[in-house]
C-alpha cells in the first residue's frame, strides 16, 4: 500500500497533474501536462515520486530541449529521441 509521504497517510491516489520544470540549462520552465502524480486525500499534498522525477530529469538532460513546446504532455516528453542512451553523469546508482 502506498503512503504519502508528507503525511504518511495511506488514504492516497494517483492521478496525473500539470508541473512545471527548468530545463537543465536554466534557459527557461516548460509545463508537463498529464504527468502521473500521487494526491493525499488527508494533508491535500499532490506530488511527483521520485521514480517519476528522475524519469523528468533524465529524459530532460538526455534530449535536444530547444525543440520543445513550452507545453508538452508527460508521454510527448518521454518520446522525444535521446542523444544519448542514458544519464551518464548520474552516478546515483
Amino acid at each position: 500500500m502506498q503512503k504519502c509521504e508528507w503525511c504518511n497517510s495511506e488514504n492516497v491516489k494517483s492521478i496525473f497533474d500539470s508541473v512545471y520544470w527548468e530545463l537543465p540549462d536554466g534557459s527557461c520552465a516548460i509545463q508537463i501536462d498529464e504527468t502521473p502524480a500521487v494526491h493525499c486525500l488527508d494533508c491535500d499534498m499532490t506530488y511527483q515520486t521520485e521514480l517519476i522525477t528522475k524519469e523528468i530529469e533524465d529524459q530532460l538532460f538526455l534530449i535536444n530541449t530547444k525543440n520543445l513546446n513550452k507545453v508538452i504532455t508527460f508521454e510527448e516528453l518521454m518520446c522525444q529521441p535521446r542523444l544519448l542512451k542514458r544519464n551518464y553523469f548520474d552516478f546515483s546508482s
